[in-house]
């Protein structure tokens, strides 16, 4: 079987957290921090911004995954893919922002909480039936 949807929204995010990442190395780099955070309000807000990406969008992308090796409609792979890329784009851009854009923040965790949810749910369901 030969993957055609997972990629395009693997390589999406991926983008987002390559952008998050270099938001993070050029604020290190302008201002000499090299480990840590240093105290630095701003840093942390990038740091976190770039973790939780890292840290949620692995999941949902093995999940992704697995939909679409499973047979799941194109569609739904479609939409779960989406609904991850647009929710990740929107946390890092809510949660980034100076103040913080938290309705931006809520509804990226809950789409990447939906794809997260959809797809453990529907590879359960498919997997016990």
């Amino acid at each position: 079987m030969t993957l055609a949807i997972t990629p395009i929204y693997a390589a999406l995010t991926a983008l987002i957290f390559l952008a998050l990442s270099w938001r993070v190395i050029r604020y290190r780099r302008t201002n000499l921090i090299s480990l840590g955070d240093n105290g630095d309000k701003n840093l942390l807000k990038r740091m976190r911004a770039q973790a939780n990406c890292a840290e949620y969008a692995p999941l949902a992308l093995l999940l992704l995954l697995l939909t679409e090796l499973s047979g799941a409609p194109a569609l739904a792979v479609h939409i779960m893919g989406a609904a991850l890329v647009i929710g990740r784009a929107a946390h890092a851009f809510g949660f980034s922002s100076t103040p913080q854009r938290m309705i931006l923040r809520q509804i990226g965790m809950l789409l990447t909480l939906l794809v997260i949810s959809l797809g453990a749910l529907g590879l359960l369901g498919h997997g016990l039936l």
